[in-house]
């Protein structure tokens, strides 16, 4: 497919935020029911977050939604998943 490296889930169309592509490679991709990971635009916001952030926002009907955010920089990234509820549990983590 198209923006992908070799095996792997992660579809790199965007840019993305310092940290974020550590994040996914290291506790998102390896999970058995992750089928893929596409991480969005990035987004100016007016407050700054000191560190580095990702929270699960909600689940959508083929996976779910994951925000993550650094300084003033926001991204969107959708994870395509059978089991958004466990995903949710090492997001937390």
């Amino acid at each position: 497919m198209k923006h992908r490296a070799k095996n792997s889930k992660i579809k790199y169309e965007h840019s993305m935020i310092p940290g974020l592509r550590e994040f996914l490679e290291k506790k998102v991709e390896p999970l058995d029911f992750v089928k893929s990971i596409f991480p969005g635009e990035i987004k100016r916001t007016r407050g700054a977050t000191p560190g580095f952030e990702i929270r699960f926002k909600y689940s959508t009907p083929t996976g779910a939604k994951l925000l993550a955010q650094k300084s003033s920089a926001l991204q969107e990234i959708f994870v395509v998943t059978s089991k958004p509820n466990d995903l949710k549990k090492v997001i937390e983590n």
